[in-house]
């Protein structure tokens, strides 16, 4: 995926999935639990293997949503829209002209490594995906591995700041408990894996947000926008933060954030728990439903039946180390 067509090669990121068989025409939406838990999975690929292109991947996809999905407060916005002047995707293709005006002398070597030609390969733009491998590319143009990621980093950069002049796809702003709590965590083991302090700050900060502006009343919310919290938290919105919190923890060995760990965990007990096993997604306080849910099969994220397992290892892992 991450050759380009899902992957944003310009700005970072991925879109929200794929509608052909090559990876390469994506929908154009982009997702904030999608990129957290890419981006973890890169991170952690990284760690097992030593790729300089997965830890790549990782840091383009933070950076991108501290670029642009993340308010000025510390939270994570829901995501970014498809669409932008009614055209799905206008925002992230190209024409080869357009190319060749941005990158001048360089737009021989992008051609190549992109395999760009006039026709385009998506209703006559060009989707940016990768056709030759590094070692092809560096091979052709007679160049050495970290030159050419010089090289292809200088040209991404120069797209980026010509596409910045372009209308902007419509941002959904809500904050969401479950989804940041995702992305928190991913931003908490980069900052203590990579050694990166900054993203270790932007957790930080994201964690006060929710522990802020999420937990009102003396209980969690799901949703907050525009200095307003909303709606009753579900299960996933409870353990996922409690992971998340867990995570910054042993990034940022303060107690705060054990603490208040703690504190929704045993909410979570005290609210969701089914006496027969397992956790219903709704608290026992919540609004009358007709059947009280129990989600046990996970989607596009966990399900809340499986965080509590996970949280239950992350807490044993702490108590043996």
């Amino acid at each position: 995926m991450s050759r380009g067509g899902m992957y944003d090669v310009v700005g970072g990121g991925f879109s929200r999935y794929s509608v052909d068989n090559f990876w390469r025409t994506p929908h154009f939406e982009k997702m904030t639990y999608d990129n957290a838990q890419l981006a973890l999975v890169y991170l952690h690929g990284y760690l097992v293997t030593g790729n300089l292109d997965y830890r790549r991947i990782c840091e383009e996809t933070l950076d991108f949503v501290l670029r642009e999905l993340t308010h000025s407060e510390g939270g994570f916005f829901s995501s970014l829209d498809a669409d932008s002047e009614g055209e799905e995707g206008k925002f992230y293709v190209w024409t080869q002209d357009e190319l060749e005006g941005v990158l001048g002398s360089d737009f021989d070597f992008f051609k190549a490594a992109y395999g760009i030609n006039p026709s385009g390969n998506w209703e006559g733009k060009t989707i940016l995906q990768r056709a030759l491998d590094d070692s092809t590319l560096a091979a052709r143009f007679k160049m050495e591995q970290e030159e050419l990621w010089q090289k292809l980093s200088k040209c991404h950069a120069r797209l980026l700041e010509a596409r910045s002049s372009r209308i902007r796809p419509a941002t959904d702003d809500k904050v969401l408990v479950m989804w940041n709590s995702l992305m928190l965590k991913t931003f908490a083991e980069a900052g203590r894996y990579l050694n990166r302090q900054d993203y270790l700050q932007i957790a930080i900060r994201n964690a006060r947000f929710l522990l802020n502006n999420l937990y009102v009343n003396d209980r969690l919310h799901r949703s907050w926008r525009e200095g307003q919290a909303k709606h009753n938290a579900y299960l996933e919105d409870y353990a996922g933060l409690i992971l998340a919190l867990l995570a910054l923890y042993q990034s940022d060995p303060n107690k705060e954030w054990y603490l208040s760990a703690l504190k929704l965990a045993d909410e979570m007990i005290d609210h969701f728990v089914d006496p027969n096993g397992g956790f219903f997604d709704t608290r026992d306080d919540h609004e009358a439903l007709l059947v009280r849910p129990k989600d046990i099969q996970d989607n596009a994220t966990p399900s809340g039946n499986r965080l509590p397992l996970l949280l239950c290892l992350s807490w044993q892992r702490l108590e043996i180390g």
